[in-house]
């Protein structure tokens, strides 16, 4: 379906058409440095026209089709981009670096997302609210309006899945802006959204700067609500920005997520787990472990097996699929890595392994750099309270559950956690008193479709999947109807 599909257009309004401001740019890859492809880059006349297409198709055919008809538009687009994985994945993996099998496992999950909230698209009633016989009160939901989308370059299809499919199944339209380092495949999803028979105007997709596409699709007066994945500072702007009109948002921003190892636990799968989601995605991920907390008994042995484990990880060219691990997404996310490699040692903590770019024969000019461990960490230390983005584990030692809990509640965060013990009361316990909104036991990373995904603290606001991703897209209605007609005279005496 993509072959010689060109980039250089936005998709607005059911068209391909050229930018009016930002041009056409390379898309650099990040595993050799260089171009790889020419992507359009729209500005702010662009998002205006992008708005205006789908604000009339969400007051026109859009908001007005029954919603059955839009779940069965959504199951085609989901059963079409079944048939598109390997392609999509080559194309995220060209423009973020990720290792070809984990973009491949990722994107193929997609399709799921979309029929789960076409299944809902049809089942979003109200409730009747008894009251007396004098009236019948209900509600009655419905959809915000246009949103303007904006996903992150780590993991841009999954991001769009998430908001994409509940604004769809919602009856909402959309504007997506992709991260400017990652806009390639988000205009290839848009091709998809053509070839499925979507309406003119109800996905949109305008790459573009932050600071100029993004900051006029959070301002404009007929974008309702914003669904952003980011960093924190950017939602702080994006709050700043769209104060004026009072757009509704919705935030999944950083993590520096708690993986606590108990001397009961299941040792071997917890390090399968510990060693994996800390260098996933070469570190790039807000929910990774990248703070290993393990009870003191066990440490040593802990320290040594993320050494070991360290050297067998394959970092390598990310389309070739025995690489474990890519090249970080953009240089300027290098350079932030090395700088905490830097930070660490000069706060006293020990680099185990690792803590290098990787410049050798094959790798040289990507942005390539070695799966790091630092060990004897203090919560207090920078790497242990600051998102890294990289594949950097900090190993902490405690001693019991308080202590434990104590230091895995220590940071700004609170999105995700992990605690492996055998121990069931223990689990729940601790489960329990740890400030995140997801925490696994005994497994990592389980993220599906219906599992509401999102945190607390400076982690972000509201949820995504699930039932409770749909809520941030819908408007309730209260409807009061007397079942008499009489309302009395106020005045009568």
């Amino acid at each position: 379906m993509f072959d010689g599909f060109a980039f250089d257009r936005l998709f607005i309004g059911g068209e391909w058409v050229k930018p009016l401001g930002g041009g056409v740019r390379p898309s650099i890859d990040p595993a050799t440095g260089a171009p790889w492809g020419d992507v359009a880059f729209g500005g702010a006349r662009d998002i205006d026209r992008a708005v205006a297409a789908a604000k009339a198709a969400f007051e026109g055919p859009w908001r007005a089709m029954p919603p059955w008809e839009r779940a069965a538009l959504l199951r085609n687009f989901a059963d079409l981009y079944a048939t598109q994985v390997d392609a999509l994945a080559q194309i995220e993996t060209r423009d973020n670096g990720r290792a070809i099998r984990e973009s491949r496992g990722d994107i193929g999950l997609h399709s799921q997302y979309y029929h789960w909230f076409a299944s809902l698209a049809d089942k979003l009633g109200g409730r009747t609210i008894p009251m007396d016989d004098s009236v019948h009160a209900f509600t009655t939901r419905h959809p915000v309006g246009v949103v303007g989308a904006i996903t992150p370059w780590n993991v841009p299809m999954m991001a769009a899945a998430w908001k994409l499919g509940p604004a769809l199944a919602a009856g909402c339209t959309v504007v997506l802006k992709p991260a400017e380092s990652t806009p390639a495949s988000s205009l290839a999803l848009a091709k998809l959204f053509e070839a499925a028979g979507f309406p003119p105007g109800v996905v949109n997709v305008v790459p573009g700067d932050g600071t100029v596409a993004g900051a006029r699709l959070v301002e404009h007066p007929d974008v309702a609500k914003i669904s952003f994945t980011g960093e924190g500072s950017t939602a702080k702007t994006i709050l700043k920005t769209g104060a004026d009109t009072l757009t509704r948002c919705t935030f999944e921003l950083g993590g520096k997520a708690p993986h606590i190892i108990f001397a009961d636990a299941d040792i071997e799968n917890a390090l399968n787990a510990a060693t994996g989601s800390a260098w996933a995605l070469c570190g790039q991920s807000c929910a990774l472990g990248s703070r290993v907390l393990v009870e003191r008994s066990i440490y040593d042995r802990v320290v040594e097996a993320f050494r070991e484990r360290a050297g067998r990880v394959r970092v390598g060219m990310p389309l070739d699929p025995a690489t474990h691990m890519g090249p970080q997404a953009h240089a300027q996310q290098l350079d932030k890595t090395l700088s905490y490699v830097g930070i660490g040692r000069d706060e006293g903590a020990q680099l185990v392994a690792g803590g290098n770019r990787i410049d050798r024969d094959g790798l040289t000019g990507g942005y390539f750099v070695e799966p790091t461990v630092f060990a004897d960490v203090r919560a207090d230390m920078r790497i242990a309270q600051e998102e890294i983005f990289g594949p950097v584990a900090a190993i902490i030692p405690f001693d019991g559950e308080d202590e434990a809990v104590r230091i895995a509640n220590s940071t700004p965060y609170g999105l995700a956690a992990g605690l492996w013990s055998s121990d069931t009361g223990r689990a729940h316990r601790v489960a329990a008193r740890i400030e995140a909104g997801m925490v696994w036991v005994n497994t990592y990373r389980y993220i599906r479709w219906s599992t509401p995904y999102g945190g607390v603290k400076q982690s972000g606001w509201g949820r995504e999947n699930g039932l409770e991703g749909l809520d941030p897209f819908l408007e309730t209605k209260t409807t009061i109807i007397s079942t008499t007609g009489k309302f009395p005279d106020p005045f009568a005496s």
